[in-house]
């Protein structure tokens, strides 16, 4: 006889009356099988069952189902489990939970093994004090669910020591314009609550809560057809200090992210499924979603099959009606799907998939199995029985059982049980008994910046081995704590294992919003519905091996978020998670907010600028360029295109009045205006101005375009500590052979030599003397008189040169976001060392080098020279040089910066430049990562015309790079179609650069690319120019 080690259900909330009813055949395989009736271990059974209190009256001659009695119970392992007979009658589905130890209903709210974090700490949403007054979200102290919400939010609140919610009258007119932005969280106040409270600092009233169906309205999509969009005209706002408003919205406010609370198992949340699905705005996860993740043979094959991690082998029986819901083929490693039919074929296919797990290669390592029942309604409990991997007539009975009593769009799941890690043995002498204890490791992932999944949080929990340890039986802890008490004392190996579990759980991400993108948007609950929270469970086996159980949708959040509030108690830091997950709703939110608008783009720029035409198309933003050459490539690829000859930018006052009244003649009133090219810059000012459209002012875009004019104002700037003048260099501008004689009386030599509007590095140069600046300045001027000598490094502005100062030390950019002043965002990257006499660029790396207090200077001192020019509104990018005595400035570009910045800053931090100057362009102060952390390291080195181009060409590197480029192992940013030299006015025509987790790794793989393909040589020595990225 097997053994069997059966899990207690709970009891039933209604008792079950004992009176006798009629009797019914069951048929095990019947399609139409009620989930609730077909419990009992054996067809030839006749079962008395009883009808759910609630509809007796209307359906008294219903029978019930109710225990079976013990000695048939005893007799059940004698007898056949499959001896299908056909039912006369179809059952009717009761709600009632059964009381047999053997097989159980869908788990509820009132299922302890499944109640979230308010069961081990009131405070989570499980306590409901009474508001003072009887106020409620209406004011009349009704008892219904809003009330009852409004009520645990206020418990909430005053736990965290936070003041009530205010509640604010109606004001008619002060609703939400177009640019206004609102993050909607609907159903629960306690699962969100530390995000709402986060994202209410970062952006006053963008967060609301909405706690009743009443408070919102869906109606048709004026922007998407089919679609629809979700109006607020009440809800609980968030602000600063941890305010909260009850408001009145008049007009309604447009929701332009929505996140509702799924499956809580709160009845009072049953609105919220319906009033999310078809937004017509992004939104975080939706019913058909949450039960794809909370699905246990779903999620296994996620996990092995997409995710590539070891999971538990199983093979799972399901249901005729689950055939459209699983793909066609569905298997993995380890994990094998089998649809079940009616009729007596089941019998004999259960047994024969049976025999072949139990008998396989992979359960060879294992000699326990569990079967218990799998489906979303189940979300991971039910009774479950535990075999012996030889005891397979025990396994089939098990199943079979399982099979009658479950509705055919569930299943059974027989899975291997994997041994777990165990902590290490008492002394010798210690009378402590050591019981078999398992480690459960709970990993919460966002969709992060640039749709990557991120890890926010990992917390474990603790049980006994033989039982599953759910979430919410046990206070979570601390991952380094745990691993420590199972004995991984090295620093090192607990490092490693959590890089390896960040990995498996963004792998595991990564899987299913890949899995997602194959869906319809009917099956995904709408268009614009995506999985952006999620968790995923992982167990510690005896090995010390990671082995990924199951993928859950918002319990792993609770369990985190409980975690969190339990280190705040006693004085640890506030975590990420509530951050991380606040920051992502709100940058989806405004990402929203630009899908349609209309940017007048001032200049097009050449081939580096090509991703400005791929980010407008994934953004939705509608391009109106304005652009000098009628013939250029983006002209087929933005929503107008206006040539007009902008080029002699002396003349920009004239330019500006021509293109107003060259949009006015077509019609455009376009929501914003800038330019990513630096030619255009002043421009672009002049033309906002007379739009009325935000930007700096074009005299403090002119101070830093102008080099001599920036660092002559800033000397004049002697307010702070320290004043902007620290930061200037001596500089003289140059207009003749006798400007030269005069500045080599203020500037001393060696000086920098450069062209007063140059881009590129163009026309820059050592000099050590004035003989050799007079040579240099007379060389350049007669070489590059206009923009046709040299299209696109200012010349339209004219060839007028400054000598200044040379300062030592080592190079860097600092890209700068500024709304109102006020710093949104800086990422400082290094240079390496510059060839001279020309200062030409030769290599990068980001993030940065430098310890995080010289970051901080750097950033400061590119904040104050900005701030000192008048530049309060924008993307900027400054270069600076780092010496011993701080930073000094060398120009400031008023744009974004230029060839591969913007492409490596969203590779290694997520955040989009070119979004975040459209966002201050439209008057949004954009939401950028407040702590960045780098998701990798970037080292690039530049090629040259002169020094590469035969490698690049005929040798086949260029070739070769891009085929590497495609297979997501380098990065290339080109700024020339071509790889010509230019002489002595070269500048880079390619940057080429490798990826790692350290900064070494990433130096030591581009230096080994270098070599194979050429690129390095003794003229240009590439581990020289990295050997500066220590």
């Amino acid at each position: 006889m097997a053994s069997r080690s059966i899990r207690p259900v709970p009891a039933p909330s209604q008792s079950i009356n004992p009176v006798p009813a009629p009797c019914l055949p069951i048929n095990p395989f019947q399609a139409h099988a009620s989930p609730l009736a077909l419990c009992q271990p054996h067809a030839n059974l006749l079962v008395p069952f009883q009808p759910h209190p609630s509809s007796m009256q209307s359906h008294l001659s219903i029978p019930a189902l109710c225990r079976p009695h013990a000695n048939i119970r005893a007799s059940l392992q004698l007898l056949s489990p499959f001896q299908p007979y056909s039912s006369p009658f179809r059952l009717r589905s009761s709600p009632l939970a059964l009381s047999s130890p053997m097989l159980s209903q869908p788990p509820t709210s009132a299922d302890p093994a499944w109640v979230g974090p308010e069961a081990l700490s009131p405070g989570w949403g499980g306590e409901e004090e009474e508001t003072p007054g009887g106020d409620g979200p209406d004011g009349s102290g009704h008892s219904d669910g809003a009330a009852r919400a409004y009520e645990r939010l206020q418990s909430a609140l005053r736990r965290e020591g936070l003041p009530r919610t205010e509640e604010r009258p109606a004001e008619p007119g002060a609703g939400f314009g177009p640019l206004d932005m609102t993050v909607c969280i609907l159903g629960s106040p306690s699962t969100f609550l530390p995000v709402l409270l986060e994202g209410g600092s970062r952006c006053p009233g963008a967060m609301v809560l909405c706690l009743s169906p009443a408070w919102v309205t869906r109606v048709p999509s004026e922007s998407s057809p089919g679609s629809w969009s979700l109006l607020l005209s009440r809800g609980v706002s968030f602000g600063r200090g941890g305010h909260s408003a009850l408001e009145t919205f008049t007009p309604p406010r447009r929701a332009n992210y929505v996140l509702g609370t799924y499956g809580t198992g709160d009845p009072a949340g049953g609105w919220v499924p319906e009033l999310t699905r078809d937004l017509d705005c992004p939104t975080g996860g939706s019913e058909p979603l949450r039960r794809r993740l909370e699905d246990p043979v779903l999620g296994r094959w996620v996990l092995a099959a997409r995710a590539g991690l070891a999971v538990p082998p199983c093979v799972a029986f399901v249901g005729g009606a689950r055939r459209g819901e699983l793909p066609a083929g569905l298997r993995g490693p380890g994990v094998k799907v089998v649809r079940m039919e009616d009729g007596r074929e089941a019998e004999r296919a259960v047994r024969e998939e049976l025999g072949a797990f139990l008998g396989g290669a992979d359960m060879e390592q294992y000699g326990e199995v569990a079967v218990r029942p799998a489906g979303w309604r189940w979300r991971g409990s039910g009774a479950r029985s535990t075999h012996g991997k030889a005891e397979g007539a025990a396994v089939a009975r098990a199943v079979g059982a399982r099979l009658r009593a479950l509705r055919d769009d569930d299943g059974v799941l027989v899975e291997a049980l994997v041994p777990s890690a165990r902590p290490p043995a008492p002394p010798p002498r210690s009378p402590a008994p050591r019981l078999p204890m398992a480690l459960r490791i709970c990993t919460l992932v966002c969709r992060s910046w640039g749709d990557r999944p991120q890890l926010c949080q990992v917390s474990c929990s603790v049980g006994r081995a033989e039982a599953p340890v759910h979430h919410g039986a046990a206070l979570p802890q601390g991952l380094d704590s745990s691993l420590q008490h199972w004995g991984v004392l090295a620093p090192e190996q607990r490092q490693a294992l959590a890089t390896r579990l960040r990995a498996a759980a963004e792998a595991t991400m990564a899987a299913v919003l890949a899995t997602e993108a194959e869906l319809s948007p009917e099956q995904r609950g709408g268009a614009r519905a995506h999985t952006d929270i999620m968790g995923v469970d992982f167990l510690l086996d005896d090995s010390l091996e990671l082995v990924a159980l199951s993928t859950n949708s918002q319990r792993c959040l609770e369990t985190c978020l409980l975690a969190d509030a339990m280190g705040r108690a006693v004085g640890q830091p506030h975590g990420d998670t509530a951050r991380l997950l606040a920051e992502a709703m709100l940058h989806r939110a405004q990402r929203h907010l630009v899908e349609g608008k209309d940017i007048l783009l001032i200049g097009a720029g050449g081939v580096s600028k090509s991703f400005v035409w791929d980010a407008a198309r994934h953004y939705g933003l509608r391009i109106h360029l304005v652009e000098s050459d009628p013939e250029h490539f983006a002209a087929g690829l933005v929503e107008t295109f206006l040539p007009y000859d902008s080029r002699e930018h002396r003349r920009d006052e004239e330019h500006a009045e021509r293109v107003t009244e060259l949009l006015r003649s077509r019609g455009l009133q376009p929501h914003a205006c800038l330019s990513y090219w630096d030619d255009c810059v002043v421009l672009a000012a002049l033309v906002c101005e007379r739009l009325g459209l935000r930007c700096s002012p074009p005299a403090a875009v002119r101070v830093a375009k102008q080099k001599s004019r920036t660092h002559q104002h800033l000397q004049r700037c002697r307010r702070g500590r320290p004043a902007p003048a620290a930061f200037a260099v001596p500089c003289c501008r140059l207009q003749s052979h006798g400007d030269v004689e005069r500045a080599a009386g203020t500037v001393p030599f060696p000086a920098v030599a450069k062209l007063e509007f140059g881009a590129g590095g163009v026309g820059v140069k050592l000099v050590e003397s004035p003989e050799q600046c007079h040579e240099h300045a007379a060389r350049l001027w007669r070489d590059l008189r206009d923009d046709a000598d040299h299209p696109g490094i200012g010349l339209g502005w004219g060839n007028a040169m400054l000598l200044m100062e040379y300062v030592p030390g080592t190079e860097h950019d600092v890209d700068l976001v500024v709304f109102e002043g006020r710093l949104m965002g800086a990422w400082v990257s290094d240079n390496g060392p510059t060839r001279l006499p020309a200062f030409l660029e030769t290599a990068a790396c980001l993030p940065s080098c430098l310890p995080a207090d010289r970051q901080a200077q750097l950033v400061q001192a590119a904040l104050q020279c900005c701030l000192a020019c008048g530049l309060r509104d924008g993307v900027f990018n400054v270069e600076l040089k780092l010496g011993p005595a701080g930073p000094r400035l060398l120009e400031i570009n008023p744009r974004m910066g230029g060839f591969y910045l913007r492409d490596w800053i969203l590779e290694v931090y997520g955040a989009d430049l070119l979004l975040a100057a459209v966002l201050v362009a439209l008057g949004l102060p954009p939401v950028l990562p407040a702590r960045p952390a780098p998701r990798t390291h970037l080292a690039g080195v530049m090629c040259l015309g002169s020094e590469h181009g035969a490698v690049l060409g005929a040798g086949g590197a260029l070739r070769a790079l891009r085929e590497l480029q495609s297979r997501g192992l380098v990065r290339l940013n080109r700024l020339f179609e071509e790889t010509a030299a230019d002489g002595e006015y070269e500048e880079p025509c390619l940057s080429v650069a490798c990826a790692a987790e350290t900064r070494a790794e990433a130096c030591l793989r581009l230096l080994g690319l270098c070599q194979a393909l050429g690129i390095d040589s003794p003229r240009y020595p590439v581990e020289h120019f990295l050997s500066h990225f220590k």
